[in-house]
């Protein structure tokens, strides 16, 4: 059973990225926050498997002054939901990204995806890791994000475990924690639809703006807005 929520006396924000990418991809949001008068710490995922980054995720939060609100994009947000029944986690933002329930995994959340949703264009794996098309990365991933820098993110993929699609979660934070949610209604790597369903069930205050997955890369503004909106709302309550 997860421990209450823990009450946020301090802005301190614990940032985790997702699949294919880093923690260099939240420098925009964190120049924001930091500017705000938050505390940032960026977490550095291996995504080799579910099990290692909830564990980098738990030594990033264990390292914060006090209670943290925590923030994940895309697969992300299964680490996050995985990890926020950590005692010293306070609230959930999800961007654009999963929420599993008590045994689902990504592969159980996209399995069986409806007709017309997009797909992520997965190559096939190699060596037991996944990437996107290079190709077909900028369009599918970050449509929104400026030419030159979609591009070096696809060709600076950080490849994925094929185990880490299969890492069940145990007990989702978002039965004990509130959370917030920013959907991107041009999301085509995580169809808008499926966030919603998910947003509904974890009871998310959801905000919808128009863009693409990599929206934490394009609007870092409205990003670190529903950060700072949760930060605040989180700090007020009794």
């Amino acid at each position: 059973m997860a421990a209450p929520a823990p009450r946020l006396e301090k802005p301190n924000v614990v940032l985790v990225h997702g699949a294919f990418a880093d923690g260099s991809g939240w420098e925009g949001v964190y120049r924001i926050l930091k500017a705000a008068g938050c505390t940032v710490a960026v977490v550095q995922n291996p995504t080799i498997s579910l099990e290692d980054d909830v564990a980098a995720t738990k030594r990033v939060i264990a390292a914060q002054d006090g209670p943290v609100v925590l923030v994940a994009h895309s697969y992300g947000g299964v680490v996050m939901t995985e990890a926020g029944t950590d005692p010293n986690v306070a609230g959930l933002v999800y961007i654009a990204a999963f929420a599993p329930d008590a045994g689902e995994s990504v592969n159980s959340l996209i399995a069986d995806p409806p007709p017309g949703a997009p797909v992520a264009p997965l190559l096939p794996p190699r060596d037991g890791f996944l990437i996107l098309d290079p190709e077909r990365f900028p369009a599918a991933f970050a449509a929104d994000v400026d030419a030159e820098h979609a591009a070096f993110m696809a060709d600076s993929q950080v490849p994925w475990g094929v185990g880490a699609l299969d890492g069940e979660v145990s007990e989702p934070a978002w039965r004990s924690r509130p959370s917030w949610w920013l959907l991107a209604t041009g999301d085509l790597i995580i169809p808008p639809d499926a966030q919603r369903l998910m947003s509904k069930r974890a009871g998310s205050s959801v905000v919808e703006i128009e863009g693409n997955h990599a929206i934490y890369v394009s609007n870092p503004t409205a990003v670190a807005e529903l950060i700072q909106t949760a930060v605040a709302e989180l700090r007020s309550a009794g």
